[in-house]
């Protein structure tokens, strides 16, 4: 306060200790005045808890990068020279994490990424079956690297390559197959929800508008992927559970990797619905549309940091991957679950983590499904995470 601002109030209490002076009251008015004013200057105002968990995620990103720095390897990859998907999801989350292109932890990891691209534009390891996975997560991380045309040619070819794996008539199906629009880890796999989200991504990431072919294809794999009978999805399975969710893959009959309810449905889980919601949404759809009210309304009934729902402890870390990604596409701040208690996702999930992680700055899972027991990949699904919890959010990847 300053001493102007202070003469000023003194000369105004005066007057009103005259004015007061003869009925008994100023005593216990000035006191009580003069207390609370002085109990307002003398206390800060306390940080949100907001606030408070947004200021552990500079020290929580560099412990995992200082824990990253000492994993890679002399080929600029981390976890093998195979792991082509692993190493494009570090690098991201470095480029994330306020590293650069030129620091020579990243540059090491976009050399290697690029040194793996293949004469057909796919980004991948020799003889990989996870062709569309890896290439996808490569395009993600380039697409990271703003303005050097270097990269922006990797990409233009690498979205070639991409366009050529998504399952529509160049595999011999119909658009009634509930194969179609989907992509799997390479051209002979069958088509999965993990597989498309990352596809519907990386072709965004490239510049592909919601209304490309490939993208309005890949909708409809998407749409038939959600546990929710509808003219959008018509298959045999959406009606038995019809709770708006989403399952692993709707394709040669369908599968969930929470297994069947009791009437022989494929049981919807946290994960997958989460990556449905967000493809919903790069896809073009708004709020309105009654897939994402839908798989929306599920999250709310379903809305946990403590598992992944459906799975237990199984692909937790990716599953918080999603979460983040979702709940940034959603672009609330706070979320409001089914029994009216909003949730601030941001700051949940940053204590979430924070209290997950380890004394060397990674992160693991001793449920070990999915590779989730590396801590190179589970500590970047966490940096990735944390990128969608600060004020400098960006939407990708």
């Amino acid at each position: 306060m300053s001493s102007e601002t202070r003469s000023a109030r003194g000369r105004l209490w005066l007057i009103v200790w005259l004015c007061l002076a003869g009925s008994g009251l100023q005593g216990s008015i000035a006191a009580d005045t003069l207390t609370a004013q002085t109990d307002q200057e003398a206390v800060p105002a306390r940080p949100s808890t907001a606030d408070a968990a947004t200021d552990k995620v500079p020290q929580m990103r560099a412990a995992a990068v200082r824990f990253l720095e000492l994993t890679q390897r002399e080929d600029g990859s981390w976890t093998s020279s195979d792991a082509v998907g692993i190493t494009g999801l570090v690098t991201a989350s470095m480029l994330r994490s306020g590293r650069t292109a030129d620091d020579p932890l990243v540059s090491r990891g976009l050399t290697f990424l690029t040194s793996r691209q293949r004469p057909d534009g796919g980004i991948h390891a020799v003889g990989s079956r996870h062709q569309n996975y890896e290439t996808c997560i490569a395009v993600l991380a380039l697409s990271e690297v703003h303005g050097d045309a270097k990269y922006a040619a990797v990409i233009r070819q690498a979205e070639n390559f991409l366009r050529g794996l998504q399952w529509d008539e160049g595999e011999g199906i119909e658009s009634a197959d509930g194969a179609y629009g989907g992509a799997g880890y390479d051209s002979k796999q069958r088509p999965d929800m993990s597989n498309t989200q990352f596809l519907v991504e990386a072709l965004r990431q490239a510049g592909v508008a919601e209304d490309d072919p490939a993208m309005q294809k890949a909708l409809i794999f998407i749409s038939r992927s959600q546990n929710l009978e509808s003219r959008h999805n018509t298959l045999a399975f959406a009606a038995k559970v019809n709770d708006g969710g989403f399952i692993y893959t709707p394709a040669r009959g369908g599968e969930s990797k929470a297994g069947l309810t009791d009437n022989g449905g494929y049981r919807s889980y946290g994960s997958i619905t989460y990556a449905g919601l967000k493809s919903l949404i790069f896809a073009g759809l708004n709020r309105d549309d009654e897939r994402v009210q839908a798989a929306t309304g599920w999250i709310r009934r379903n809305y946990t940091l403590d598992e992944n729902p459906g799975m237990g402890q199984q692909g937790l870390y990716y599953y918080y991957h999603s979460f983040a990604k979702t709940m940034s596409a959603l672009g609330e701040d706070e979320f409001e679950d089914a029994d009216g208690e909003r949730h601030h996702w941001k700051s949940e999930l940053i204590s979430k983590l924070n209290s997950l992680q380890q004394a060397n700055g990674s992160w693991s899972n001793p449920a070990d499904r999915w590779y989730e027991g590396d801590p190179n990949l589970v500590t970047a699904y966490c940096l990735l995470a944390l990128s969608h919890c600060t004020a400098s959010d960006k939407p990708s990847p």
